[in-house]
């Protein structure tokens, strides 16, 4: 059995939100009381995530399956899903398993070339690294400063300035508590996206801002509209990587819209 750690809240239809490597469900928090009124909303932590028991393998592909398991379990049975990052490319394969109701992927991986992804799995791995150097409380003492947030969270936020400390710590502690992400994020070398066809069938909305350095908008956008030629593409202003704490009115609009 597949026990995930997750927070459910409001009522309609289901939509289940999942999280990046290194993150935690409480990343969708500034979306999610906007969709709790019109979705029962589902965020979860992915095993070796989060409070969520790690798996004995962890790869995209062993915590896609471990989320079906858990849905199932759940009696939640195609629902709306949404990804970020790692979680992006999770629900584009749970897609191509027939098991989704629409889905919504904010800077999907999978849409790289080689360098592309090198960059993304050696700019979060040193990060990780730093964070592990600096001990908690130097951390803290950094990210409590609008410069530091600025230095530290730039390569996921688009506007670190403007996050809070409390937000930027989470970040750095769910990051750094990650007992999966070593191996989840060296499993980005063998992931490879599901057969358009198999999504062509529901509502696909990709979803990028166009400060995402980590998987860097202007050439993994592109690449992604090439691919996925059937689904509905965005650029989110302004954004960054992780685009709900730049612009959470315009992240719940998309998902606002599948309900359409």
């Amino acid at each position: 059995m597949t026990k995930l750690n997750h927070h459910r809240s409001g009522r309609g239809e289901p939509l289940v939100l999942v999280h990046g490597v290194g993150s935690l469900w409480q990343v969708w928090e500034p979306i999610i009381p906007a969709l709790a009124e019109h979705f029962d909303v589902i965020a979860v932590d992915l095993p070796g995530f989060g409070a969520s028991e790690p798996l004995s393998r962890t790869t995209v592909s062993t915590l896609a399956d471990a989320l079906v398991e858990f849905l199932a379990e759940e009696g939640v049975e195609r629902p709306h899903l949404a990804g970020n990052s790692m979680g992006g490319g999770i629900v584009l394969d749970l897609a191509a398993r027939v098991l989704a109701r629409s889905v919504t992927a904010y800077s999907p991986i999978g849409f790289w070339d080689t360098p592309g992804r090198v960059w993304c799995q050696q700019a979060l791995g040193r990060a990780k690294d730093l964070v592990r150097l600096l001990g908690p409380k130097v951390s803290h003492s950094i990210l409590s400063s609008v410069a530091g947030r600025t230095a530290f969270t730039g390569l996921v936020f688009g506007r670190p300035w403007d996050i809070t400390p409390e937000v930027a710590v989470a970040t750095a502690e769910g990051l750094l508590g990650a007992t999966g992400f070593d191996d989840a994020l060296a499993s980005f070398t063998d992931f490879r996206l599901p057969d358009r066809s198999a999504v062509d069938t529901i509502p696909v909305t990709i979803a990028w801002g166009n400060r995402d350095i980590l998987l860097t908008y202007a050439t993994q956008a592109r690449r992604a509209r090439e691919v996925l030629t059937g689904a509905r593409h965005v650029t989110l202003h302004g954004s960054g990587h992780t685009p709900y704490y730049d612009d959470p009115a315009g992240c719940a609009r998309l998902l606002l819209d599948q309900l359409g």
